[in-house]
């Protein structure tokens, strides 16, 4: 059964708070078998910033860089390794099976999944769907579960 948790983000500011909550409801939970999360919106819609919320939600310092044209940036912050795909440059998903992408998807892991659906056919399935669209200088998210640790998480939101 799938769980559905809408929000509105009046900016930039609130959807990498919003980030941050996440990543903090995912990281209490037994995530044993790695967690996946497909990031999706236009171009622009605020992917890489929510990514950038959640990835200094566990405490990395620097910079969040969009992956958009090395495909992945890795984290390995509080004992979880965090990987942040860009899909958007995908010409091919056999490319994802060149780059190793089985690999990524291990225990204590979090991928961040934005244009998943070029990996279509390769990518594990996600635990969460985070769909992004504009309302004006605005944004508004929706979680989508697709799996039993994705509802737990939607479960525990406001």
């Amino acid at each position: 059964m799938q769980t559905t948790y809408y929000q509105h983000l009046k900016d930039e500011q609130a959807t990498c708070l919003f980030g941050e909550k996440l990543i903090k409801l995912i990281n209490q939970i037994d995530i044993s078998h790695g967690f996946v999360v497909y990031l999706n919106g236009d171009l622009g819609a605020g992917k890489t910033t929510l990514s950038r919320g959640m990835i200094q939600g566990l405490g990395h310092q620097g910079n969040v860089k969009s992956p958009t044209y090395t495909l992945v940036e890795e984290y390995h912050i509080a004992n979880k390794h965090i990987y942040h795909f860009d899909l958007y440059r995908l010409n091919d998903p056999e490319e994802l099976e060149f780059m190793g992408i089985r690999d990524y998807f291990t225990t204590n892991s979090i991928c961040l999944i934005e244009w998943a659906e070029k990996g279509e056919g390769i990518l594990n399935s996600p635990d969460l769907f985070i769909n992004i669209s504009y309302d004006n200088t605005a944004r508004n998210i929706e979680l989508v579960s697709n799996s039993l640790l994705g509802t737990e998480i939607i479960n525990q939101l406001p």
